[in-house]
């Protein structure tokens, strides 16, 4: 990759984040509905046209968060190592997150995040796109996981399981619990779970 290339793409990236955070902070503070595409381009200083290259749809602007976790569960299965099964290496996962307070497990109350999961959570067109995601995950884990009807069984049970989890543990957090408050019961539902997925 060439210097001015390289210079290009952090640009663009810089730019996309931009947008992204103008997005999520208007949402934030005026709710997904009464946040209009003018609005976000404006705040982050670039034209329509110009945000719409970026982010596709509105629903995008906040649901490209997601994107660092596109495939993960499939990357997990594909990565693990040799005599690790696939579900071992699923909770293994799970469980590194909740020690980390990784958001995308439900587990961190930091302040944005929580009121972030609430937006998306409670905005049906932020909860219908965020489904099509997961449906684009299950596949992929699907396909990690082998081909036939028990590997999409698999995926769908593993991925329900994980937004169950994930969402039990942003509600009580939500309800004014702390992330270490919740961390051990966290780390026992998900053992709980990933027993019976196996």
């Amino acid at each position: 990759m060439s210097e001015s290339t390289g210079l290009r793409a952090r640009k663009k990236e810089r730019t996309r984040d931009a947008i992204g955070a103008a997005a999520v902070s208007l949402f934030l503070e005026h709710g997904f509905d009464r946040v209009s595409v003018n609005d976000i381009a404006a705040a982050a200083e670039v034209s329509k046209p110009t945000l719409f290259r970026y982010f596709p749809t509105k629903e995008d602007l906040v649901l490209y968060r997601f994107a660092d976790h596109q495939g993960e569960a499939a990357r997990v299965v594909r990565d693990r190592r040799p005599g690790i099964k696939p579900v071992t290496a699923l909770h293994r996962h799970f469980r590194a997150g909740l020690d980390r307070c990784d958001p995308v497990t439900g587990l961190s109350d930091h302040p944005e995040v929580v009121a972030f999961h609430r937006l998306v959570f409670t905005t049906p067109s932020l909860a219908g796109r965020l489904t099509r995601y997961q449906l684009e995950d299950e596949e992929a884990l699907a396909d990690a996981l082998g081909e036939g009807i028990q590997a999409r069984l698999l995926a769908a049970q593993t991925l329900a399981v994980q937004r169950v989890l994930a969402r039990t543990n942003w509600q009580k957090i939500a309800d004014g619990r702390t992330a270490h408050d919740v961390h051990p019961e966290a780390v026992a539902d998900a053992a709980q779970a990933f027993s019976r997925l196996r």
